[in-house]
């Protein structure tokens, strides 16, 4: 197992997202992917951006067995290209300087807030949500989330994707060094990462 594996496959275990279709819609198979050699279902939902627990059923395979040769069906998500974009522009301004496992777990929040009640349904208005006058992230208020992602926060939004349906669903992230609110300390914290801690 190689490093980036054994790190996603913990991050997963720890972070996670809850199930939910992105924008109502069910999902329909689009296009096929031919099994390379050392290809797992992980890594290829990763590559795809689509929910790992979606590439199973689109195929109806209940375990990890894969064989190379083998052609996948890859079902379609609703999260668009703009969409994706949006949540890594918002990665790359939140964690500029984290690890990779960092900008995952802030793209999971951003879809697990999507699926949550407590917030809006859609990408964009909880990315550009506004409550009692005051922005949910930073950079949306700074202007900051106009710079253009990197490579690692594109990779990431696909990464956060293949992890809807699994996990405990983290809604909040924050700095303890710099947060002010004394509520966002009360929430349960699900993992520290880097100089951020996850919450739910």
């Amino acid at each position: 197992m190689n490093k980036l594996k054994k790190l996603m496959v913990t991050t997963g275990l720890i972070l996670s997202i809850s199930a939910f279709t992105l924008n109502g819609t069910t999902e329909a198979a689009t296009t096929t992917h031919k099994v390379q050699s050392g290809e797992s279902f992980w890594k290829i939902a990763s590559k795809y951006g689509v929910p790992v627990n979606s590439l199973l059923k689109a195929n109806k395979k209940t375990g990890s067995l894969l064989h190379a040769g083998t052609n996948l069906v890859i079902p379609s998500t609703t999260v668009t290209a703009a969409e994706k974009d949006l949540v890594a522009r918002l990665i790359h301004a939140e964690a500029k300087g984290e690890s990779y496992a960092g900008k995952v777990a802030v793209a999971t929040v951003i879809f697990n807030r999507v699926a949550s009640s407590e917030f809006p349904n859609t990408i964009n208005g909880v990315v550009n949500q506004v409550s009692n006058g005051h922005y949910a992230f930073t950079p949306v208020q700074n202007g900051a989330i106009k710079k253009a992602a990197d490579a690692a926060s594109k990779q990431a939004v696909n990464e956060a994707l293949a992890f809807i349906g699994q996990g405990n669903g983290s809604l909040f992230f924050y700095n303890p060094d710099t947060a002010v609110s004394k509520w966002i300390f009360s929430r349960e914290v699900t993992v520290t990462i880097g100089n951020h801690r996850f919450a739910k």
